[in-house]
């Protein structure tokens, strides 16, 4: 990762096991949920991740599995939801081939997001196989989220004032690579900048974060064009907004280095936003990434603050979603 992810501003984690907490920004109530899956559901709010893994994005389709990718080699590994156990579905290609953002299609491919390798791939879920490798950017760029619409997948260069784009076809078949420039109100800075990336509600733009501009915001970007425009949430800063999830109208944004999840109701549009709740718990040791099955949010803890080692541990917690 050559130092990249040192960059962010890092908070220790909070303790491993406890009480989330929902807190309201509206009526400044905490509502405490127990950490035990929801009345008859058995399924685990907290598993464990392979010692030294080291994960960052999280992926989950419509199966009661959850995907994720290590930083360490580029593996990915498949947790069930059910029951927290799992397995490395897709060999990594060593530690100059990390794996950040996925995101997972209809048709059993995962897409990845490199890092700072530059690289884009696509992985055959029913194989393990890495079936299509794009190299984009240029030096210094580093390929960190990724979002899919029926179209394309866009990918986000946290360096670099630009999009990947990745077509997809009537068939769903990934086809060429595309760059496109961020302008506008886009600001980027002088270190690592874009993270993560959604739709908006009606499916026109994307929503990128932008972690430098006025202290870390929301950029609605025309993804003809690439002009990107504030999304108004008020006096909500996002300066460590890592993977975003959107659900109906309602945004996640997870806050890595300070454990915590803001979420935001969007309109259709998604130009403007009011932040609805901010989610925290105990168990959060720098969370990176957000995905949904049923009623919960599941979050990788990358503990970036702790120096990783081949016997570090790493985990996966649950929290009720905000509705």
């Amino acid at each position: 990762m050559h130092g990249s992810l040192a960059r962010r501003r890092l908070l220790v984690g909070g303790a491993a096991l406890g009480v989330a907490a929902v807190l309201s920004p509206l009526s400044g109530v905490a509502r405490a949920v127990g950490t035990p899956g929801p009345a008859g559901d058995p399924a685990p709010t907290r598993f464990a991740l392979p010692d030294g893994f080291r994960p960052e994005g999280i992926a989950i389709g419509h199966g009661p599995y959850a995907y994720f990718g290590s930083i360490a080699n580029g593996e990915i590994y498949r947790a069930s939801l059910l029951t927290g156990k799992g397995r490395v579905v897709s060999a990594g290609l060593g530690p100059d081939h990390p794996t950040g953002g996925l995101k997972t299609d209809s048709r059993g491919r995962l897409y990845l997001a490199g890092l700072a390798s530059r690289e884009i791939r696509i992985v055959d879920l029913r194989s393990g196989a890495i079936t299509r490798t794009y190299t984009v950017g240029s030096a210094g760029t580093f390929v960190n989220d990724v979002v899919l619409t029926p179209d394309a997948a866009w990918f986000t260069d946290s360096y670099k004032a630009q999009l990947y784009r990745i077509e997809i076809g009537r068939g769903g078949e990934p086809g060429e690579a595309a760059t496109l420039p961020l302008t506008g109100d886009w600001v980027q800075g002088p270190d690592f900048t874009a993270n993560g990336i959604c739709r908006t509600p009606d499916g026109r733009a994307l929503i990128v974060a932008d972690t430098v501009a006025d202290g870390g915001l929301l950029m609605r970007v025309d993804p003809r064009t690439g002009a990107a425009g504030k999304v108004d949430t008020g006096s909500l800063r996002l300066p460590n907004a890592d993977g975003l999830l959107l659900l109906g109208r309602v945004l996640y944004v997870v806050q890595q280095a300070d454990n915590q999840v803001d979420v935001i109701r969007l309109d259709a549009a998604g130009t403007r936003g009011t932040p609805i709740a901010r989610i925290t718990d105990p168990r959060f040791r720098i969370p990176t990434t957000v995905a949904a099955w049923g009623d919960r949010l599941y979050l990788p803890n990358a503990r970036f603050d702790t120096p990783p080692t081949p016997d570090t541990e790493y985990d996966v917690v649950s929290v009720p979603a905000v509705r």
